[in-house]
């Protein structure tokens, strides 16, 4: 059963499809106007989709985490990032509440920070199937060095605004 928030956006989707926007898709939501935990684990969180109401348009989605946080794989000390998600949306577009959880299931996850970054994006990548997509972790120091890590699934689609991350370097108190 779904709140009226999830069946409002469920109502948009299937007006588009209804209008020729776009062909519509049988989407199950399972988190969005639920009360969901967070998932134990990064491979126990469902990343879900829904459909693009609008799949022709070449457009840039943006996701920023700015308190992204996971556990170091050989200490067990927290690590804290700052993430930021372009991506180019084909038919389906990440539905943010799955990707909050999805992200937060990190919390109690070990990893080193190019492995986290590049899970979080090939998951993505998984469940959404974009036409591009880019990551960048801005990781904060760890030992005195901070660790910046880049992922993206190829060159972006001819004619698509890719803006700046906007994430300066990190330059500690001074």
């Amino acid at each position: 059963m779904l709140d009226g928030r999830a069946e409002a956006a469920l109502k948009v989707v299937r007006t588009a499809a209804a209008s020729g926007m776009m062909m519509e898709t049988e989407t199950r939501l399972t988190q969005l106007g639920q009360a969901v935990p967070v998932p134990p684990s990064p491979e126990a969180a469902a990343l879900e989709t829904v459909p693009n109401p609008d799949p022709g348009a070449l457009y840039l989605v943006r996701f920023t985490c700015p308190e992204f946080t996971t556990l170091c794989p050989i200490t067990g000390q927290p690590d804290f990032a700052h993430l930021v998600i372009d991506y180019a949306p084909d038919a389906r577009l990440v539905e943010s509440k799955s990707l909050k959880l999805f992200l937060a299931s990190f919390r109690n996850h070990r990893g080193f920070h190019e492995a986290c970054t590049l899970l979080v994006g090939r998951r993505l990548v998984e469940a959404a199937v974009p036409r591009w997509l880019r990551i960048g972790g801005y990781w904060y120091p760890r030992g005195g060095i901070p660790i910046d890590v880049f992922w993206q699934t190829g060159e972006p689609p001819a004619g698509l605004w890719l803006p700046e991350q906007g994430v300066p370097p990190y330059r500690g108190r001074g």
